[in-house]
């Protein structure tokens, strides 16, 4: 189990955006795994009209995948490991009163390294991406840094 920082590109605003991630899984053996994993991204104001300088609609999106994973060592420390699984995305708009909800599922791919800091600690970075190309909110390319820990 872990949780890391995410961060995506918003689509929406062209900036970056922060958000968290908790992730948790099932070792079969010393390279195979399960897990599962679910990332939000914080709301997000921009202008949808020309009107005066207050935001008048909101994004934010949210990421979750179940995916299959192998580790490789790399030295006794290190291990790089690559991840295949399903996504499942929703991005929420807000323009005013009208709230608008896009979902769509699609391949969940994911290579990382993690780095062992004690027996059952490691620190792991990976890049993701969660389905197609996203038109508004949080891109589908996400970088996430954090913590894990084993049992």
């Amino acid at each position: 189990m872990g949780a890391a920082v995410s961060g995506a590109k918003n689509q929406t605003t062209d900036d970056w955006q922060a958000g968290g991630k908790i992730f948790g899984g099932y070792n079969i053996d010393q390279n195979w795994a399960v897990e599962v994993g679910h990332s939000r991204f914080g709301k997000e104001d921009f202008r949808a009209t020309a009107a005066p300088q207050f935001p008048d609609a909101q994004v934010k999106s949210s990421r979750t995948y179940i995916a299959g994973k192998y580790t490789m060592p790399v030295s006794a420390d290190l291990s790089a490991y690559a991840k295949l699984g399903a996504s499942y995305n929703e991005t929420k708009t807000s323009f005013m009163s009208v709230n608008r909800t896009n979902r769509d599922t699609g391949a969940y791919a994911a290579l990382g390294l993690q780095y062992a800091l004690a027996p059952n600690v490691a620190l792991v970075g990976e890049y993701e991406r969660y389905g197609k190309k996203k038109d508004v909110g949080a891109k589908a390319d996400v970088v996430s840094v954090g913590v894990q820990y084993g049992f």
